[in-house]
């Protein structure tokens, strides 16, 4: 971040400053007091489970310079009061965004879609980064706290600023992209992700539109042609459109292969140059996400040879995002249960069941897909409908709010046990670790909130 003093940061987000004003935050910004360093501000977030307030103290301990506060507290620290901290921290991004813009070549690159987001924004990371000091979000800091701390991060060194927006109602995604004012703007995909706290995907698709309605004229569109809703955005900004998709686009993939060394397709440039790309990561989604992020890179003008190679250098996408790894027994693990959506449990199921071809037992471990709302029963019956029909081997369903896959799977197929439901992660664990023999294929696929992410990692170190 760059040096500010606290008058600066009490001007720039309306706070009664109780403090030297001369005194400088030269370290990062922080919501949690874990992460603090000397020199830091801290932001005091009132939350569901606790309250940042009680952690100023901490905060202090570590370094701290000053807490912005929504009320005073008997802590020897400056402390900047606001009405809400939250509000407040979006100003500051907002404010720190103008003026390194003042002085610097800053591009922001704002990124949004249903799914893929983070893996994007990942692949995109790693490919500025060898042309420029880059600043990209950590793990999914994407709302309205997550997203401004990660901008906060820029200095007027920085070249690039990856901006990954997520939606959270109506005008969230307006609210970030005023704060960021992208140069660029790349929407995904528009799906069932957030049906149960939205209600309908035309709402989802008008959230994500707000993107496309932030990039001025002087701007660039990055859409994806093989989704509706999403190519129907290009009607809503006056921005230079680009595409990318797997049919008619200006980059486009095709010849998508799979095996568990990764994913390889056809980059179609659009002068019509083909070019084959070998990507580490595992699915065949990860295709688009590729994609998007070398459009925005060959926009931008940069080397086309570096690009491709900074891609194919990833390791995976994000940790337990289809990340594989294969037991010293000769079992493979794919954990990708740290998001789940109809469209992206039904896009790793089908990786898997490829993948099984080549001579692998499948096993799919399906937890709960979280926030479906009134979609949820319909939902999580097809996904073991799905699994039926992709002649998955085995089905282990986890949890009370996934039991609808299992009871999906049982009505699809004329099945005789493949598909079992245990209430509890011990219980689908005591059963894995008894039935897994080398060569299986297992995927563990759920929601964050359905902890399979952990019983992943469990089944990975077993024989390790």
């Amino acid at each position: 971040m760059i040096e500010l003093t606290l008058a600066e940061i009490a001007d720039a987000v309306g706070a009664q400053l109780f403090g030297d004003p001369e005194l400088r935050v030269s370290a990062s910004v922080e919501t949690d007091s874990r992460l603090v360093q000397p020199g830091s501000l801290f932001v005091a977030k009132p939350g569901e489970v606790t309250d940042g307030h009680l952690f100023v103290d901490s905060a202090r301990k570590s370094g701290a310079i000053a807490a912005l506060v929504e009320h005073r507290v008997e802590v020897e620290i400056a402390q900047l009061v606001v009405a809400d901290s939250v509000a407040a921290l979006g100003k500051l991004a907002k404010f720190v965004i103008e003026k390194v813009r003042a002085k610097s070549n800053l591009t922001v690159i704002g990124i949004t879609g249903s799914n893929g987001k983070t893996t994007t924004k990942n692949m995109l990371g790693a490919i500025l980064a060898k042309f420029g000091p880059t600043v990209s979000p950590i793990e999914s800091y994407n709302n309205e706290v997550g997203a401004p701390i990660s901008m906060l991060k820029i200095d007027y060194e920085t070249k690039y600023l990856v901006v990954e927006m997520g939606a959270d109602g109506p005008g969230s995604i307006a609210y970030l992209a005023d704060m960021a004012k992208p140069d660029i703007g790349v929407i995904l995909k528009v799906g069932l992700a957030h049906v149960g706290e939205f209600g309908d995907i035309s709402i989802t698709a008008q959230i994500k539109g707000e993107l496309a309605q932030a990039i001025g004229p002087d701007g660039l569109l990055i859409l994806n042609s093989d989704d509706s809703h999403v190519a129907a955005m290009a009607n809503l900004s006056k921005a230079k459109t680009v595409w990318f998709g797997t049919h008619q686009a200006d980059y486009l993939a095709s010849g998508q292969q799979l095996s568990l060394a990764g994913t390889s397709f056809d980059l179609h440039w659009p002068e019509a140059a083909i070019q084959p790309v070998s990507l580490k990561i595992l699915g065949e989604h990860h295709v688009m996400n590729a994609l998007a992020a070398i459009s925005v890179a060959d926009q931008l003008g940069l080397a086309r040879e570096t690009v491709i190679a900074a891609l194919e250098e990833m390791p995976l996408a994000e940790r337990w995002r289809m990340q594989l790894g294969k037991r010293s027994d000769g079992v493979y693990v794919i954990n990708d249960a740290y998001n789940a959506s109809p469209e992206s449990t039904k896009a790793a199921l089908q990786t898997l069941a490829h993948l099984g071809k080549s001579g692998h037992r499948t096993i799919a471990v399906l937890g709960e897909m979280a926030e479906l709302g009134s979609q949820s029963r319909e939902q999580h019956d097809a996904i073991g409908r799905v699994a039926v029909r992709l002649n998955i081997d085995q089905v282990v369903v986890v949890g009370a709010g996934a039991k609808l896959i299992h009871m999906g799977a049982t009505q699809e197929g004329s099945w005789d046990g493949e598909s079992k439901f245990f209430d509890e992660i011990d219980q689908a664990f005591d059963y894995l670790d008894g039935m897994l023999e080398p060569g299986d294929l297992v995927l563990v696929k759920s929601s964050k909130s359905a902890n399979l992410r952990f019983l992943g990692d469990r089944l990975l170190e077993v024989g390790q």
